[in-house]
């Protein structure tokens, strides 16, 4: 005999940092709730980011509502380690319902007005349900020419951990982003040679831009007042990729066109010989539970207004980017976003 489902009001689904602000806002509006973790362990994404990587902000910038991320001990900007620690300690902290690990499989619409969440380890049925899964497990390389031939490694940034994995080796890094930038620096004096690739010319922001302007900016735009951060720039210069770009280290190459066994080659026929890729190309949002209710819109994408579904009122998506809210796939931006869907579910509800 099948287990009855467990009823809550509202069930999210992701345990990283979106996850944790809603469950803080959900806590606050005393909302019946659960967050469901595919993750084994707290940290959302940020326990899979390579050694290296540094936050854009110092942490008094870089915190969930209620609770300040502490400074760590000689550095400005905090690593992924630390942020891990912290948003651990946060889910502790303000006891917040995880439950780990649990695979969401699908929703479905239940009996009555609510819906049926059905994982690896039993049922769930809610009132409503936010959708806080991230990108991370969904990373996207683009179909080139050859890709498949190609004799060599090929790593997505998710499988990226630390430049000594490349010592000595011919590297090509694709992706004009932070992440490209990032990466391309951090192999300059560990690999036999870089070769940075974009589609188009990389736009380094201001050097005195990090993640608190961009905040600020993103707050502006939601009234319409001052520029988008795109005007401005899609690299953060944070204090390694300054130094490699300064140095001359980091240089971009146009996108190339097709692989070989052995290399990369150009739209002009320049061949470049490598023994790894590393594909910053970027992720798709992690959203096939809900294939089976029919939201999504022209273009494969489920329109929103803020968080919120347009086809389904119950259904908010929080922190994927500006797509659901300006600055909501960071820490510091996540929040505004996490209260205002807590707030319009709290109003359905009642």
């Amino acid at each position: 005999m099948s287990q009855d489902p467990t009823d809550v009001d509202v069930l999210v689904v992701g345990g990283g940092q979106a996850g944790l602000a809603a469950g803080y806002y959900l806590r606050r509006a005393k909302l019946d709730s659960a967050i469901l973790d595919a993750s084994t362990v707290p940290g959302g994404a940020w326990q899979h980011y390579w050694d290296t990587l540094r936050l854009f902000s110092p942490a008094a910038y870089s915190s969930l509502p209620g609770r300040p991320m502490p400074h760590q001990a000689g550095q400005t900007y905090p690593d992924a380690a630390h942020v891990v620690g912290y948003l651990a300690e946060y889910e502790k902290r303000y006891e917040l319902p995880v439950h780990r690990p649990v695979q969401v499989r699908t929703v479905e619409n239940s009996d009555g007005d609510g819906l049926l969440v059905r994982t690896d380890s039993g049922s769930w049925r809610a009132r409503a349900l936010i959708m806080a899964t991230g990108t991370w497990s969904r990373p996207f390389i683009p179909a080139l020419p050859g890709r498949g031939s190609f004799a060599g490694r090929q790593v997505h940034t998710r499988g990226y951990r630390t430049a000594a994995d490349f010592t000595g080796q011919r590297v090509v890094v694709v992706g004009g982003g932070n992440s490209g930038a990032q990466i391309a620096a951090d192999l300059a004096g560990h690999a036999a040679a870089v070769r940075w690739t974009t589609l188009r010319p990389p736009r380094f922001l201001p050097d005195e831009i990090d993640g608190r302007a961009l905040f600020e900016i993103a707050t502006r735009r939601v009234t319409g007042d001052g520029p988008r951060i795109s005007d401005l720039g899609d690299i953060v210069a944070v204090p390694p990729v300054r130094e490699a770009r300064d140095a001359g280290r980091l240089t971009a190459h146009p996108m190339f066109e097709r692989m070989e066994p052995d290399a990369v080659v150009g739209e002009d026929g320049e061949r470049w010989p490598c023994d790894a890729i590393i594909w910053c190309t970027g992720f798709r949002p992690a959203l096939g539970p809900l294939t089976g209710l029919g939201l999504r819109g022209g273009g494969g994408r489920i329109p929103t207004d803020g968080t919120r579904a347009l086809a389904d009122a119950r259904i908010h998506l929080l922190g994927y980017g500006d797509w659901t809210g300006p600055a909501s796939a960071t820490l510091i931006g996540v929040g505004r976003t996490a209260r205002t869907a807590v707030n319009e579910i709290a109003g359905l509800l009642r």
